[in-house]
């Protein structure tokens, strides 16, 4: 039984392809202006590396902000059914996920059996998402994936006291002038991020274990801030990034299954 699973978001596209419960090929590629052909790019890179062909694939699942236009898929699933399904396969004892992504962020309860219990969503703003970090980044002029490593030599603790990425670049531009060291800065700007997404998890009830999923808990810095905002220790897993796609790649494989047993 061979699955995909095709994660097209705002910023990225990314494609899980499993094969017998057992992931065989992965990619993650930029998303353009089409999203039909970011999905195509990223599932040619992820059967590249499967050494398959799209034709061996039994059944896809599409999720994410594009996911209505991902041409080869033979079903949609919401971004929240997807990470979750993605996390309880790693971390069977997650009950909460937070997932920041480039343009939103996410919050999700879940039971044992990774059904969604309740969940809360934000992407009327950007401040507590991946797209501040990058604003924020190309500000400072610090590549976005050293803003970790940054963040880890602090030795101030300063806080940012806008919310709104507009202003808070103002108010970051501003520090810089003050002669503010850049890691100090960085170190607060992960702070007021971990800020709101915490937040948006309380609003729905953290119950422990708590994973962070989507590319920003790729960030050291962020996933520490995270954590800390939140008052407990975060679970951590392999290449969280492409959590969606393997969650929507697992679904897939439920149907299937089902579809046989039935």
């Amino acid at each position: 039984m061979i699955t995909a699973g095709c994660d097209v978001g705002s910023l990225t596209a990314k494609v899980v392809i499993l094969a017998d419960g057992a992931i065989a090929g992965r990619s993650v590629v930029r998303c353009g202006t089409s999203p039909e052909r970011s999905a195509v790019e990223a599932m040619d890179a992820a059967l590249g590396r499967a050494g398959l062909a799209i034709e061996r694939l039994d059944r896809t699942v599409g999720t994410g902000y594009g996911r209505a236009r991902i041409p080869f898929a033979q079903a949609i699933e919401s971004e929240i059914a997807c990470h979750a399904r993605g996390v309880l396969w790693k971390a069977p004892a997650a009950r909460t996920v937070i997932d920041i992504g480039g343009q939103d962020a996410k919050a999700i309860r879940m039971n044992a059996d990774g059904r969604v219990i309740q969940y809360s969503y934000n992407d009327k703003c950007a401040s507590g998402t991946g797209r501040f970090l990058e604003v924020i980044a190309e500000a400072l002029e610090v590549p976005l994936e050293e803003l970790g490593d940054l963040a880890a030599r602090s030795t101030e603790r300063l806080t940012l006291s806008n919310q709104c990425v507009i202003f808070a670049e103002t108010e970051i531009i501003s520090l810089v002038n003050e002669g503010r060291e850049t890691a100090d800065i960085v170190n607060a700007l992960h702070h007021a991020v971990a800020r709101r997404a915490a937040s948006l998890a309380r609003g729905i009830g953290v119950e422990e274990a708590v994973v962070m999923s989507g590319g920003v808990a790729r960030n050291r810095g962020m996933f520490a801030a995270l954590g800390a905002a939140l008052g407990c220790s975060l679970l951590e897993i392999e290449d969280p990034q492409i959590n969606g796609a393997l969650g929507a790649a697992l679904i897939a494989m439920d149907a299937l299954m089902g579809a046989v047993e039935g």
